[in-house]
């Protein structure tokens, strides 16, 4: 496997495909957005990482600022742009209860979301995804967003966005809904 990720060492997703750099994504506000398992730029600690690289795949405790008036519904994405692929890998999607303004450890688990959280899917599987690089790719930043919405979020004619939605068809849906707020940059590199 090492091999393959040496081959694939200059394709990465960028960061131009990060959910934060849809336009109708940005909003007048701003987020602040932080773990306290993990400072800023940080390694993100093997507890949180997927357990091919011996961790837990356990998300990490997260807390932000109190959404801006309006808000209905948080909008949760995680992402590694330093992916061999074609837009950033998602590691997490989730919808959040907008009077929430922390996460514990764990929060995120497909079997025990914590209050306030749906998950949806991430491509994958749902619930938090922990980091784990291609052996030899050398290291990848995670990405954690949050968008705080007008309007809930919905999917073509559905009222709502089905747990089983792909990535990337939130991701559109959400460009047509107002954003409220989001974070200012929040990477880890593990």
């Amino acid at each position: 496997m090492a091999v393959l990720g040496k081959l694939l060492k200059n394709k990465r997703a960028g960061d131009e495909g990060l959910a934060w750099n849809a336009p109708n994504l940005a909003g007048e506000n701003t987020l602040e957005l932080s773990s306290p398992d993990f400072a800023h730029g940080a390694t993100i600690p093997t507890l949180h990482a997927g357990k091919r690289l011996g961790g837990k795949d356990l998300s990490p405790a997260l807390t932000w600022s109190p959404a801006p008036a309006g808000t209905v519904q948080l909008l949760l994405v995680i992402e590694d742009p330093d992916a061999p692929t074609a837009y950033p890998y998602n590691h997490g999607v989730a919808l959040l209860d907008p009077s929430l303004t922390a996460l514990p450890q764990g929060g995120l688990d497909a079997g025990t979301p914590a209050d306030g959280v749906r998950l949806l899917s991430s491509g994958s599987r749902r619930g938090y995804l922990g980091p784990a690089p291609i052996k030899g790719h050398g290291p990848h930043r995670y990405v954690f967003q949050l968008f705080a919405l007008g309007r809930p979020l919905t999917l073509g004619k559905s009222v709502c966005v089905p747990d089983t939605a792909k990535p990337r068809a939130v991701l559109a849906a959400a460009k047509e809904v107002l954003a409220r707020g989001r974070l200012d940059g929040f990477y880890e590199r593990v």
